[in-house]
């Protein structure tokens, strides 16, 4: 059985998951009505992969005798001014599920839950992935700076990162 705190904490973590899907939902419409269909893209299938992290916690979450609880949710910025504003986002964003991620394993450690904290190792190491990726994007953007050749440039290698990914699965 799920200590209640740790259950509790990983609802949270769902809901979380659950808006980030959203969010980058959002985010990849306005690329996609934007110009940028390869950062569009790129978006959609980060969408797709947010949900399977939500889908992670719920089975998870069910598997060890707890109860997986679903939230409403706030509607998310839909507006940006900028491919860069789109990717500052997703990476500030990324910085706080980590930050919420190494919460919850804190949380694991307190309550002596180990096996979650087992749990939680693989989404430790997404993390770092997730951060690293974006920081490269916004790198190559600022390279490029206000070039539109340039951003047609990494627009088309967003759009191979998708499309690469896509053949992996």
């Amino acid at each position: 059985m799920i200590n209640p705190k740790v259950e509790t904490a990983l609802n949270e973590q769902i809901k979380k998951e659950e808006h980030s899907s959203r969010l980058y939902l959002s985010m990849a419409i306005w690329c996609e009505v934007n110009g940028y269909p390869g950062a569009a893209a790129f978006l959609y299938d980060h969408t797709d992969e947010e949900r399977l992290h939500q889908m992670k916690f719920v089975h998870y979450l069910n598997d060890r005798g707890g109860k997986s609880v679903l939230f409403a949710l706030e509607q998310p910025e839909g507006d940006y001014e900028s491919l860069k504003d789109v990717f500052e986002q997703v990476l500030e964003h990324e910085e706080y599920i980590t930050e919420s991620i190494n919460n919850l394993y804190g949380l694991t450690v307190e309550e002596k839950e180990y096996t979650t904290g087992n749990f939680l190792q693989w989404y430790i190491t997404e993390q770092i992935e997730e951060e690293s990726l974006m920081r490269t994007i916004l790198d190559k953007i600022s390279l490029v700076g206000n070039d539109k050749s340039g951003m047609f440039h990494i627009d088309k290698e967003l759009e191979t990162m998708a499309t690469n990914k896509e053949t992996a699965a």
